[in-house]
């Protein structure tokens, strides 16, 4: 009885292996592929001719680039852009530091980039650069797409809705001081785990804050348990640690913060997390139960492609 039982088995098994791998494959998304109008960028300098953007391998020549994912943004950009740039044109932070905004328009169909170069020509002594993608690819393409095109020693992803408080760059940025006094491959995130039982969140709707805490039991299971929050739209990257994580980064989707994440923890990189403060913004363009859906999906992919070995990456 035995020798069937393990013949049947060992069928199975040789059957159902190569399913699980195609069914990997067919669910993995499409490289992402960057058309040759993406690798320009416009200007208050130069509204009409666009410039060539430069490579993240290049040597950074400033001090912060602001990355901003921005899809149908026209409503929460201006008051975002407001506050950010009040913080980055303070004298105590101006004469220390330089810096540009990169816009990434995430193929919008609204007029987010003409605003965005509106405000632009408003702000005659920042540098703003605005990118606009042909086609939608979800905020973590567009989040990518800055990263790999920015020139800046430290590289801060930030949301266009300004539900972070922008000040709280300053803490980022003293803990990366802490971690990478001479600018070593450090991460460090912003938190709202500490708002979780204030009304921030309380008052937050039964189902999402349900959602919430799957997603978290989720996230210790496929191995980023060490971060409380990972969904926070507010990390900033020293250029080395953006340099590794950012060229291996497969996932476009909502969950792209949980890959890398993980990227940095496979690579070795340091990652802190810090207390922020956060507020709740109108216009999300998050669907809860279908986003949530897709994250758990993604989440199940990118487990299954790094054990597969089919998406490497090395130090």
């Amino acid at each position: 009885m035995d020798q069937p039982i393990l013949i049947y088995a060992c069928t199975a098994l040789a059957i159902s292996l190569p399913c699980l791998y195609l069914a990997i494959i067919l669910l993995s998304p499409p490289p992402i592929i960057t058309r040759p109008s993406e690798k320009t960028y416009r200007s208050r300098k130069s509204l009409k001719d666009p410039l060539n953007l430069p490579s993240l391998a290049d040597v950074g020549s400033i001090d912060l680039s602001v990355i901003i994912p921005a899809y149908n943004e026209t409503s929460r950009l201006p008051s975002m852009l407001e506050t950010t740039l009040n913080h980055l044109n303070s004298a105590s932070v101006r004469q220390t530091r330089t810096y540009e905004l990169v816009i990434v328009d995430d193929g919008s169909k609204d007029d987010t980039s003409a605003l965005a170069l509106k405000l632009a020509q408003q702000h005659l002594n920042s540098d703003i650069r605005v990118v606009t993608l042909e086609k939608n690819l979800g905020k973590g393409g567009a989040v990518r797409h800055g990263m790999l095109h920015a020139r800046g020693n430290r590289l801060l992803m930030v949301d266009a809705d300004g539900a972070s408080r922008f000040e709280d760059l300053e803490l980022l940025w003293k803990k990366m001081d802490e971690l990478g006094p001479k600018n070593e491959p450090t991460v460090v995130v912003g938190s709202r785990a500490h708002l979780v039982k204030t009304e921030a969140v309380v008052k937050r709707s039964v189902l999402r804050n349900i959602l919430m805490y799957g997603l978290h039991t989720i996230l210790r299971i496929v191995g980023v348990g060490h971060i409380r929050d990972t969904q926070c739209g507010f990390k900033l990257f020293s250029r080395r640690a953006a340099q590794q994580i950012f060229p291996a980064q497969h996932l476009a989707t909502w969950i792209f913060d949980v890959e890398l994440l993980l990227l940095a923890k496979q690579l070795g990189i340091p990652v802190a997390e810090v207390p922020v403060q956060w507020h709740e913004v109108a216009g999300s363009k998050l669907n809860v139960v279908k986003d949530s859906l897709q994250m758990l999906r993604d989440l199940l992919v990118l487990r299954a492609n790094q054990l597969t070995g089919r998406w490497k990456v090395s130090p």
